[in-house]
C-alpha cells in the first residue's frame, strides 16, 4: 500500500509540473498573439493617420491655396484650424494643417504616401518633409522604412548628414534614384547606400598620437558604437584574421559580414594618408576571401580602406569610386557642424560635377558566379 500511494503521489506531482508547463506555455504563446494584434493595430491606425494627414493636405492645397485663391487662402487656412480644433481636437489647428500642405506637396504621389504610411509615422515624416533636397527625402525615407529606424535614429542620422557622407549623394541624381528604385521595389540594397565617407569615430576617445594597434583596440572596445556608425546590417565576424598565401601569412584588421548585401566586408585600418600600395593589399584580401571563405549564395566580398587622410586623385585614377574597394577617411575628432557641412556639400557637388563630365555607366558590382 505504501508503495502504491507513493507512487499516486509521484504521478500527482508529474501531472502537477505538467499543467503548470501547459499554462505557461499557453500564457506565453496568448501573450505573443496579443501583442501582434495590438502591433498590427497601431500599424493601421498609423497609415490611416498618414493618408487622412495627406488628403487633408491634398484637399487644402488644391481647393483653398491653388493660384486664383492665393490673395485669401491663408486667412481660410487659419479659419478652418481653428474650427477644426474646436470640433476634432488640437491634432487639427492651423499649424499641424500647414504641416499636412507641405506633406502633399513634398509628396505629391498617393501611392508612395500609403507605402510610406505601412512603417513610418507622422512624426517620421515631419523629420523628414523638411529637408530642402527632394533626393534627401527621398533617401532617408527609404532607408528609414528599409531599415526600421526609430524617431529619434532618423534624426541622428540626418543632423550627421549620413546621405552627403554616402557615395550615393556624389552621383547624377538619375543614378541615384535608380538605386532607390531599387531598395523600394526590390528591397535591394546597394554598398552606394551602405558605405559613407567619412566614418566619426570621435566615440573612441583617442588621443593626439595614437598607432593602428590603439584604433584598433579602441573599436574593439566600443564595437556596438563602431557598429551604429557603420550602418545597419553588419555583424563582426573576426579581428586580424590570419590567411596564408605561399606559406606567408598575412592579417585582416576586421572583418564583417553585411546581412542585406550578403557579402564578407574586410576593413583595413590606416594611419594618415591613403597610398596607391593599399588597393592591392586589399585586393588580394578579397581574392583570398572570395577564393576561400565565400558561400555560394554570397556576393564577392567588399573592402572598405579606412584611413585618417584620402587622396581624391589617387581615388580617382584607380576607379576607387567604383569597383568593390571603398576608401573613406575617419575622424576621430568632429569640426564644427557650420565647417563639417560645408565640406561635405562641397564634396558632393566636385564628385557630381566629375561623374557628369564622363559617360554614365552601370554598377560594377559583380553578380555571384558559379562555384
Amino acid at each position: 500500500m505504501k508503495g502504491s500511494k507513493g507512487q499516486q503521489d509521484v504521478t500527482r506531482k508529474a501531472d502537477a509540473s505538467q499543467e503548470v508547463h501547459v499554462a505557461e506555455s499557453l500564457v506565453h504563446d496568448l501573450r505573443a498573439m496579443i501583442e501582434e494584434a495590438r502591433q498590427q493595430v497601431g500599424r493601421t491606425v498609423n497609415s490611416a493617420i498618414v493618408v487622412l494627414y495627406w488628403r487633408i493636405g491634398e484637399r487644402i492645397r488644391r481647393e483653398v491655396l491653388g493660384p486664383e485663391r492665393a490673395r485669401y487662402g491663408e486667412q481660410i487656412v487659419y479659419a478652418v484650424g481653428r474650427q477644426l480644433t474646436e470640433a476634432c481636437g488640437p491634432g487639427f489647428g492651423e499649424k499641424n494643417l500647414r504641416h499636412m500642405i507641405r506633406f502633399f506637396e513634398v509628396f505629391p504621389d498617393e501611392q508612395i504616401v500609403i507605402s510610406l504610411s505601412r512603417q513610418l509615422s507622422w512624426t517620421h515624416l515631419r523629420s523628414i518633409m523638411y529637408l530642402d533636397d527632394p533626393l534627401r527625402r527621398e533617401f532617408y525615407s527609404e532607408m528609414c522604412r528599409a531599415e526600421g529606424w526609430s524617431v529619434r535614429t532618423l534624426r541622428d542620422k540626418i543632423n550627421g548628414m549620413l546621405f552627403e557622407r554616402t557615395a550615393l549623394s556624389r552621383k547624377p541624381d538619375k543614378l541615384a534614384r535608380k538605386e532607390l528604385a531599387a531598395l523600394r521595389d526590390d528591397g535591394r540594397l546597394s554598398p552606394d547606400l551602405v558605405f559613407r565617407d567619412p566614418y566619426f569615430l570621435n566615440f573612441l576617445g583617442l588621443k593626439d598620437t595614437y598607432s593602428e594597434r590603439d584604433l584598433e583596440d579602441a573599436i574593439l572596445r566600443e564595437m556596438e558604437r563602431f557598429i551604429l556608425e557603420l550602418g545597419v546590417g553588419f555583424a563582426f565576424v573576426a579581428r586580424q584574421r590570419r590567411i596564408t598565401i605561399d606559406d606567408e601569412d598575412y592579417y585582416i584588421d576586421l572583418l564583417f559580414y553585411h546581412r542585406r548585401l550578403r557579402r564578407l566586408v574586410a576593413i583595413d585600418l590606416k594611419l594618415g594618408r591613403f597610398q596607391a600600395a593599399y588597393k592591392g593589399q586589399m585586393e588580394l584580401y578579397l581574392r583570398w576571401l572570395d577564393e576561400y571563405e565565400r558561400q555560394s549564395d554570397e556576393q564577392p566580398p567588399i573592402g572598405l580602406i579606412l584611413c585618417a587622410d584620402k587622396s581624391e586623385e589617387h581615388i580617382r585614377l584607380l576607379k576607387l569610386d567604383r569597383g568593390h574597394i571603398r576608401v573613406a577617411a575617419y575622424m576621430t575628432e568632429l569640426p564644427p557642424k557650420e565647417v563639417l557641412e560645408q565640406k561635405l556639400r562641397a564634396a558632393v557637388v566636385a564628385a557630381r560635377e566629375q561623374l557628369e563630365t564622363r559617360p554614365i555607366e552601370e554598377s560594377t558590382d559583380e553578380r555571384p558566379t558559379e562555384r
